[in-house]
């Protein structure tokens, strides 16, 4: 007698349920001097995100390739943060992030101008979801340092609405105001 399987058991079927991309950033090979001569392994850096602002980075070390990034890529996914985002494509602000001796710094961008990043911070960008944007690392060139420089000034990215809700305003009055439309070069010499 042959059993049908049983739907909706146990805990897989839930953790499965959100699609994650991921981007291999670096793959290090290192090595241990024993007594018959050299074990080596390997040390991956990998970043996930479902590229609708969320975004997490982990690290795995193994013996053989894949096995490592097998274990960077379960470490990024139990790491991660969400980022609000400007339109689904931008950040609300410029902003600068830094780790150790890393330093980046990321500036919003109008539609149409695409990532313009370097590397690991490209990785994350691309990740997170964010179409548009224009970053640049100053200081280290450790993928490791630039992706948590990166992650440590997403953190601290807040939108108009959580920072209205915070100080007890409407979102309206913490925007910048928009002027009328600005003066055509005709107007002004029509003016003159």
């Amino acid at each position: 007698m042959a059993r049908e399987p049983q739907q909706g058991r146990g805990r897989r079927d839930r953790d499965e349920a959100p699609e994650f991309a991921d981007r291999l950033v670096a793959i290090n090979r290192v090595s241990k001097t024993v007594k018959g001569g050299k074990r080596f392994g390997f040390a991956a850096l990998v970043v996930v995100g479902d590229q609708k602002g969320r975004v997490g980075f982990g690290k795995g070390k193994a013996k053989e390739v894949p096995e490592a990034i097998r274990k960077a890529t379960e470490a990024a996914k139990r790491n991660m943060i969400r980022v609000q985002l400007k339109e689904g494509r931008t950040l609300h602000h410029d902003q600068e992030g830094r780790w150790g001796a890393g330093k980046v710094v990321m500036r919003t961008a109008p539609q149409g101008t695409g990532i313009i990043a370097g590397g690991p911070m490209r990785a994350v960008f691309e990740m997170l979801g964010i179409h548009d944007v224009v970053a640049k690392s100053i200081g280290s060139q450790n993928p490791y340092n630039m992706i948590r420089a990166t992650l440590d000034g997403l953190q601290k990215e807040q939108s108009p609405r959580s920072v209205a809700q915070r100080r007890g305003k409407k979102v309206a009055d913490i925007l910048p105001k928009r002027d009328e439309a600005p003066a055509t070069s005709s107007q002004v010499a029509e003016e003159a």
